[in-house]
């Protein structure tokens, strides 16, 4: 059987060619294509992901983000619609149509992309889906090698967000043992977090807390960290900071990160907000204006 040929395009011609731009749901925080958001169990992911659902389908900012208002799929598996009812009454008296929900679906390999493109058939003006939980679609992998089962898995999922410029949102959880860096913390294989668009870690300080941090990072989003708080009231994470900083903020802060180490200590050391936003600011590399 002969292959089928390579499909490519030279450079001339690549950049030269008017190609669509990415298009974010969640302005620069949810761009077309796939993502993952992992947290602890019981932690709120739920109830971030439907307040997200809910902002979106309205065309309302997510914090200080603006969005597009668009059709939004939200198969919430591991709910029954009177759980959803619920909570959609605890944050909203107001849910729109081109809100949908199922609490049943097909699993991966089996039925599950074609239920989710007879939908966008149905509901062209989808925008997002989400998928609570990512477990709950998956049949049983192969044990020999869960990184293939892993990746092949996402692969599908990626290729329907891609076919579709749409945003897909799975919803997983964290593994139990404690890492500095948050993304090593999301269960399964680097097949899973490695072959998203972006990843974002939901992660509190303290269980019985109402605090918790953000940690997003992707393909097409800036590195962030954003301090969340959960008002008990309203059920809603609320934006505490964002952290975010001016560019020429960031160059004062590299001066003088690089003046203090050549003057041996002879400086005072920036303070902690400064240091934490060290790394993403070298990744930048900024030029000193020394």
């Amino acid at each position: 059987m002969n292959p089928t040929p390579l499909t490519y395009l030279d450079g001339e011609t690549l950049i030269s060619t008017v190609l669509p731009p990415i298009r974010f749901v969640v302005d620069k925080l949810l761009p077309q294509g796939l993502h993952i958001l992992a947290g602890a169990p019981k932690v709120g992911k739920s109830w971030l992901a439907l307040w997200l659902c809910l902002c979106v389908a309205k065309g309302e900012p997510v914090w200080n983000f603006s969005t597009r208002r668009g059709g939004v799929l939200y198969l919430c598996l591991e709910d029954s619609y009177s759980r959803i009812q619920n909570r959609l009454l605890d944050i909203t008296d107001d849910a729109p149509a081109n809100l949908c929900f199922a609490t049943m679906s097909e699993k991966l390999h089996s039925g599950l992309v074609e239920q989710i493109e007879g939908f966008l058939g149905a509901h062209p003006d989808t925008v997002l889906v989400v998928i609570d939980t990512l477990q709950r679609i998956r049949a049983a992998g192969n044990e020999s090698n869960p990184y293939a089962s892993d990746y092949r898995d996402i692969g599908v999922l990626k290729a329907l967000a891609d076919q579709h410029r749409l945003a897909v949102l799975l919803i997983h959880h964290l593994r139990k043992m404690n890492d500095d860096d948050p993304m090593n913390m999301i269960s399964g294989t680097t097949g899973l977090s490695g072959a998203t668009d972006s990843n974002l870690v939901l992660k509190k300080g303290k269980r019985s807390g109402n605090a918790a941090t953000l940690y997003c990072t992707g393909r097409d989003i800036e590195y962030q960290e954003l301090v969340l708080e959960f008002d008990q009231d309203a059920h809603v994470w609320k934006l505490v900071s964002s952290g975010e900083s001016t560019e020429e903020q960031d160059k004062i802060l590299v001066s003088l990160s690089l003046l203090s180490s050549r003057s041996a200590g002879n400086l005072p050391a920036p303070p902690q907000s400064w240091q934490r936003r060290w790394s993403p600011i070298a990744e930048k590399k900024y030029v000193p204006m020394c």
